[in-house]
């Protein structure tokens, strides 16, 4: 089989996109498929075991607000000339998502971009781009692949009647050491992009309610900032007089599990996600999670290793105050459970066999399998 995956860009780093695509596309190839994985600007990463990375470049790119959509003749011509069995898109709004085929078995993974909160922004931008190109892609769709129930919705809602298949995104299992006793300081971290849908004010809002009772404990904000939306917080957090909240700039890779597993507790407060990836990296590192509805982590109190609860900043200072009253050794035990549960559910082997399984029954090769709806 021959899979090409298409991401306008993985150049972001701090974009989940940007670690689960290429993941997928090397599990799946890990797999004995043939997997090329195409993109826009930047170099190329990957280039074994079966996956080929190709980085495109970006026509018009010096022109002002036609640059940002990503024209690409080099991209839009491999993909529809490429005999590709499957052009996997993921993502929605620019224009190489909406490269591929008419024969060819084509899947789109929304990536969170159909939720309502998500459509919120930008809104005339997206209604122009559904009006000339979107909504003809998502139609011309075999099947949809979400990461969570709640993504199937949002594709449902969104009006699109195809099969969707709900296939989680995996997650790396990091080699951790043991939590140090050493420091005297204690951290809640969130990790992610400093954007307004992240839900940051109202984490910063429920910090007014722990700073004073637990001040042995700082809450770090890790992450890019966007639309200089950090600003925004850092003078929310001077108005509420906080002297423990501290800001700093996106990690990667070892830096970012390091600072994970030296954390004791990871919160998202985020009012929209597909997935979360941030969640299970801290999981991943053995560090328990609270997260909000607006993320897909129910799972959490099922398998004890966190809290899912509203976006108010009430209902976060109260999953927060229940955390930080634990002793040490109960946050360590929830972390182990939630390492146990993405090690179990979340290997990337597990899930690019879920894809294939789903491409070969679109494809008429196999049965349906039950993660698969078609009503």
């Amino acid at each position: 089989m021959r899979i090409a995956h298409t991401v306008s860009s993985l150049v972001n780093r701090s974009a989940g996109p940007t670690y689960s695509v290429p993941s997928l596309a090397r599990a799946q190839a890990s797999l004995g498929t043939e997997v090329f994985l195409h993109s826009l600007d930047g170099t190329p990463k990957f280039g074994r075991d079966g996956l080929e990375d190709v980085r495109h470049e970006r026509d018009y790119k010096s022109v002002p607000g036609i640059g940002r959509l990503g024209f690409s003749r080099s991209m839009h011509n491999i993909i529809i000339r490429g005999s590709y069995d499957v052009v996997h898109t993921h993502g929605l709004w620019l224009i190489p998502n909406n490269y591929f085929p008419k024969d060819t078995l084509f899947v789109v993974s929304p990536r969170g971009m159909l939720t309502t909160v998500a459509l919120e922004f930008s809104p005339w931008k997206k209604r122009i781009a559904s009006l000339l190109f979107q909504d003809r892609t998502l139609r011309a769709a075999k099947f949809f692949q979400a990461t969570a129930l709640s993504e199937y919705e949002d594709v449902r809602n969104y009006g699109l009647m195809q099969p969707v298949a709900v296939v989680p995104n995996g997650i790396d299992i990091p080699v951790i050491g043991e939590h140090s006793d050493v420091s005297e300081r204690r951290r809640v971290v969130s990790i992610g992009r400093i954007h307004r849908k992240k839900g940051l004010d109202r984490l910063i809002a429920a910090w007014t309610e722990i700073e004073k009772r637990y001040p042995e404990w700082d809450l770090e904000i890790i992450g890019p900032n966007e639309q200089d939306h950090r600003s925004e917080l850092e003078a929310l957090t001077r108005k509420l007089d906080l002297e423990r909240v501290k800001f700093s700039d996106a990690l990667h890779d070892k830096e970012k599990t390091d600072v994970l597993s030296s954390a004791e507790l990871f919160i998202l407060p985020s009012l929209s996600e597909n997935f979360g990836i941030s969640v299970a990296e801290s999981l991943a590192a053995a560090v328990p999670v609270i997260a909000t509805k607006g993320a897909p982590w129910e799972g959490l109190e099922k398998e004890r290793c966190g809290w899912w609860v509203g976006h108010r900043p009430s209902d976060l200072a109260g999953a927060l105050a229940q955390a930080l009253a634990l002793p040490k050794s109960e946050l360590r035990a929830m972390g182990m459970r939630g390492r146990r549960w993405m090690q179990v559910e979340f290997s990337w082997g597990g899930i690019a066999n879920m894809t294939l399984q789903a491409y070969l029954w679109a494809l008429g090769r196999g049965d349906k399998p039950d993660f698969v709806y078609v009503d």
